[in-house]
């Protein structure tokens, strides 16, 4: 896993407080708004979410980034590049 200082998305998803599945069905709605080459970043404070979308990338052609951490939120910011 990638680990990212900064870096710069073009949209964002806030899923802090949601609860499994949505921090993978909401990313799917906003990615498809998106085109080739943006960048989704993901706001998840639920633990498995760090497996989860990174394998979700995997599955669905998707690159996965990298991972950041917020220092002044209780989530991490995980990011996803949509490649067609």
């Amino acid at each position: 896993m990638r680990f990212l200082n900064s870096y710069k998305a073009d949209a964002t998803a806030d899923l802090v407080y949601r609860v499994c599945p949505l921090h993978l069905l909401e990313p799917v709605e906003l990615i498809k708004d998106l085109k080739p080459g943006q960048v989704l970043e993901i706001l998840p404070d639920y633990d498995g979410a760090l497996e989860d979308i990174p394998a979700w990338c995997a599955k669905h052609g998707r690159e996965f980034v990298g991972i950041g951490e917020d220092d002044d939120a209780d989530c991490c910011r995980l990011y996803i590049k949509k490649l067609h």
